[in-house]
């Protein structure tokens, strides 16, 4: 077959089977067989760059960093929605509406989804430009990013000169639940709720991170169309159906006792949705009666948005039960008798922590309001204190892991309360994730869904037990097999030699990172030797506070962190320094790094600088000795020239590791 008869067909069936999964929901072919496509036209389109389309399926990854956003103006006003919040002003919008236009007016009433409004350009069925809706004149150029998005057609089959949608680009409630979990795992903070995630993802100067969260986007409505003239609203969204985009669903209603019945049936049913919702929106469907009622200097006069009032009710509370998060947070939770709120049954709603029980003085047998508003997790509004029964106590966190027993203690800078446990079973994943983790013991082939199968059956409890795996047990793995079991062994086998300094990284002790490993094992050579050492001693090395000296003495004292190291130990895992100081040349200097170095990476050079006994640091002040400025060198490299430290060019810098240029103190 020629070549480019293949790419035609791989490009026609990947958007086909693509319009089923990610529009439609109904996949015909299983992923394996979608990725073997697409690896098949990466390869083709590699071998034959000229043939390459921007609508090809390849380009949805994502391009190069943006450094900006270029200004958008819009051809056509994306205008914002009156709002209104009760049965009365939904009746007076339609008498408005029957004054003007005559008793048979009929209405598209649709859900509003909770997400960010954006544009979508066309010219001759191509997708050439997408923006945010900004001011509704204005807006950001988003177009690398919307390209991520795969339930945005790139071309269409109606290739009209010029067509404009509108719509809202989302984060699907399934998607932002995987979000945060992946982000509790890393230790980072949880995003608020899916439209905050969103806006910030398509606002993302790298289109390959906002491809990573895997927006969504629900088309309402069409802008501009050259070239095809409709009647009705309707006509319009059944059109876009058919160019394959993913179109809002709607009913045609005429009376006002039907808008309301549906803006009721739609908040009961807002959990069948994929996306979060925060009202219902009425439009005039008649496309001649909207330019005769036209708009006001804000909004069209022919739309309205009805918001849905946080939704507040009492109950009980039963029981305050503690979870253990995945990076060690106790977390409370209030036990309450199930109430119905927007749409789900509630039977619980977070606590946050002790600082707020405290606030509110909630206690077990109290009666709390409870709302759901626009957060996936309910929570406590306020306590009844006229219905307190009498007897009850104030209610405090325990003092021990609820999980493994461990002791607790509360962070310093905030009001989080966390487990010590280096055993710990509820933070299993996020431990031997972070341990296996590429700037910690680098176990590659070792990620979050290959643990999570090791944990689900029970073949390590702590992240030694990886040391024991055999190749048969990884092999019966999903999506394993015997050559990624075989490499995989390689990886664990390999990482035994990692060193001390990674190890004391990996460990995950807190305020332990990679910096604090590298100056622990440079100073004590072997984790014996730490482990002996006093707080007082450790609080005397430079870099090491009086705060990370009592993490790093609480945590060795810990009878499970004993039993880890043993069995790292029995494991054969280097429990030396792996750092060779060459020589002390650098002592007491600092460098900064700054643009691309031809000859290094930068954690070769700041290798090879703190092996000279320096120090790389990441910012620049007045107690940094050089600056080494490579290509494309920025704000760093201005702030040294401010601050008249010497810069030197990377051939200076390798002068000074060989010795052929001095140092500073030998000059």
């Amino acid at each position: 077959m020629d070549y480019r008869q293949e790419i035609r067909e791989l490009r026609q069936q990947l958007n086909h089977h693509g319009y089923l999964y990610y529009v439609l929901d109904a996949p015909t072919i299983p992923d394996y067989e979608y990725d073997r496509m697409l690896r098949r036209l990466e390869e083709l389109e590699a071998q034959h760059p000229e043939e390459v389309t921007p609508d090809s399926p390849t380009q949805r990854v994502g391009g190069d960093p943006l450094s900006a956003f270029r200004p958008y103006s819009h051809p056509v006003p994306l205008e914002s929605l009156q709002d209104v919040f009760d049965q009365k002003e939904v009746a007076d919008f339609y008498h408005r509406m029957e004054d003007a236009l005559g008793p048979d007016v009929a209405y598209s009433v649709e859900p509003k989804v909770d997400g960010l409004s954006v544009a979508l350009e066309y010219r001759d069925g191509a997708f050439v430009r997408g923006a945010t809706r900004g001011d509704g004149r204005t807006g950001e150029d988003v177009t690398e990013n919307l390209r991520t998005i795969r339930s945005i057609p790139m071309s269409l089959t109606d290739k009209l000169p010029h067509l404009i949608v509108r719509g809202e680009v989302y984060m699907s409630k399934a998607v932002f639940a995987q979000l945060n979990a992946q982000r509790e795992i890393r230790g980072e903070s949880l995003m608020a709720n899916p439209r905050n995630a969103a806006a910030g993802s398509l606002r993302q100067l790298d289109p390959k991170v906002c491809a990573a969260r895997k927006l969504d986007i629900c088309i309402f409505n069409l802008q501009l169309a050259e070239g095809r003239d409709f009647a009705t609203h309707q006509e319009a969204l059944d059109y876009l159906r058919e160019q394959r985009f993913k179109v809002i669903p709607n009913k045609l209603l005429h009376t006002p006792e039907e808008l309301v019945e549906e803006i009721t049936r739609i908040n009961d049913s807002r959990e069948e949705f994929p996306f979060e919702i925060d009202g219902a929106v009425i439009k005039v469907n008649s496309l001649s009666e909207r330019e005769l009622l036209g708009s006001t200097a804000k909004c069209p006069r022919w739309a309205i948005a009805f918001k849905y009032p946080p939704e507040r009710k009492p109950s009980v509370v039963k029981d305050i039960v503690v979870q253990v998060g995945r990076t060690g947070v106790l977390t409370p939770k209030v036990i309450v008798e199930p109430v119905r709120l927007a749409g789900t049954t509630v039977t619980s709603a977070t606590l946050h922590n002790q600082d707020f029980i405290d606030e509110k003085d909630i206690r077990i047998g109290d009666t709390v309001v409870i709302q759901k508003a626009g957060e996936i997790i309910p929570e406590v509004v306020e306590v009844l204190r006229d219905k307190r029964p009498a007897g009850t106590v104030p209610y405090h966190l325990p003092d021990t892991c609820p999980v493994c027993g461990a002791p607790v203690f509360r962070d310093p800078d905030g009001a989080a309360i966390r487990c010590t446990g280096a055993e710990c079973p509820a933070q299993l994943l996020r431990n031997i994730t972070h341990f296996s983790s590429r700037d910690a013991m680098d176990i590659e082939g070792m990620g979050p869904a290959v643990m999570q199968q090791l944990i689900d059956r029970g073949l390590i409890r702590n992240a030694a037990d990886l040391y024991f795996l055999s190749a048969d047990e990884l092999a019966s793995l999903d999506r394993m097999g015997e050559k990624s079991a075989a490499n995989a062994i390689a990886a664990i086998e390999a990482s035994k030699s990692r060193g001390l300094e990674r190890l004391l990284y990996a460990l995950g002790i807190r305020q332990v990172g990679q910096k604090a490993g590298k100056v622990l094992g440079s100073h004590f050579k072997t984790f014996d030797a730490l482990a002996a050492a006093s707080v007082e001693e450790l609080t005397e090395i430079n870099d090491i506070g009086a705060i990370t000296a009592q993490f790093i003495r609480d945590w060795i004292d810990s009878p499970q962190s004993r039993h880890l190291i043993n069995r790292l130990k029995e494991a054969g895992v280097s429990m030396e320094s792996a750092s060779e100081q060459l020589d002390d040349r650098f002592s007491g200097m600092t460098f900064v790094l700054t643009g691309a170095l031809e000859h290094f990476t930068r954690e070769e050079a700041s290798a090879l600088i703190e092996a000279r006994g320096g120090k790389a640091s990441g910012s620049v002040s007045k107690k940094t000795t050089y600056v080494v400025a490579g290509e494309n060198a920025g704000s760093k490299l201005t702030k040294a020239n401010d601050l008249g430290i010497p810069v030197l060019s990377e051939a200076e810098f390798s002068a000074m590791l060989t010795g052929e240029l001095p140092g500073k103190g030998e000059r």
